[in-house]
Parts: C-alpha cells; structure tokens; sequence
C-alpha cells in the first residue's frame, strides 16, 4: 500500500468516530512492515478521557497488539497535526515517522485549541523531517463534514 492509501484509512477511522459521536475528526493508524496494526480515533467524549485522541488511542492498541511499548519501525498516519501530547507520545514509543493531514492552525479553525498549546510548547521546526504533510486536501472535508455536523464542543 502507498502512504495516501494509508492516510485514506485513517481518514475513515476518523469518520467512523465523528459519525457515532465518539469525539473529533481525529483518526489514525500505525503500519509496521506494511501491516496496519492498530487503529485508533478520537474517543475523547465516549470516553470522558481528555487523553483519548486519535494516536494515543492507537497507540495503545498496538502496543496490545504487538506485545510491547516500543514501536520502533512503525509509522502513524493521522488525520490531523499532533498536538504536543501526541506527538510527544509518539517519540516515547519510537514511532519513525508521522505523517498528518491537516494543520495545527486548520484544528485551531474546527474549534480545537492545539494552537494554544504549541505557542507555548514550540518547537516543531527541530523535528527536522520527522513529520510530514499527507492528503491535506482529503482531511480538510473530512474536517469540513465535521464542522458542519451537529456535536458536542469539547
């Protein structure tokens, strides 16, 4: 499978939350070795868990999955930019590579407040190419359908 197709997937893992009110257009994926190992999508509203978003759920799942915390040689695809919780987490399960489709700034215009935190956090431009824009197109409608979606605001 190609990384769009990958993205594609994590984009309907993101629907599949939206669509039954589990929380935001967040979905992800992580691949190891060309195997989709887990999946994940915002839960943060189903769950009543503010640490519940997309890659933290999926994170979790392959860590089950595979047996250990550490996913060295895994990629995640992800819907939207990590915030900083996520993406730290990433990095502490050595996770290669992420690739997200939507911005910080395009969360921030679907009501999500990951700009506040990366004005104080920062340091993004140190990553170098660790992460990389996917799909951006095909992420901003998903974003776009949720915006116009009735849902609880959290």
């Amino acid at each position: 499978m190609t990384h769009e197709e990958y993205m594609q997937q994590a984009i309907a893992e993101a629907y599949d939350g939206i669509n039954h009110g589990h929380g935001g257009p967040f979905g992800t994926v992580i691949v190891k070795d060309g195997v989709v190992v887990a999946r994940g999508h915002n839960m943060v509203l189903k769950n009543h868990d503010a640490t519940a978003h997309g890659e933290m759920m999926a994170i979790r799942e392959a860590g089950k999955k595979l047996g250990t915390f550490d996913l060295t040689g895994c990629t995640l695809y992800t819907t939207g930019e990590p915030c900083h919780m996520c993406l730290c987490a990433t990095m502490w399960a050595n996770i290669k590579k992420v690739y997200y489709g939507c911005t910080i700034a395009d969360n921030g215009k679907i009501g999500f407040r990951d700009d506040k935190f990366n004005n104080i956090f920062g340091g993004r431009e140190k990553l170098g190419d660790y992460m990389t824009e996917l799909c951006r197109e095909d992420c901003l409608q998903l974003f776009e359908d949720y915006a116009n979606m009735t849902h609880k605001e959290y």
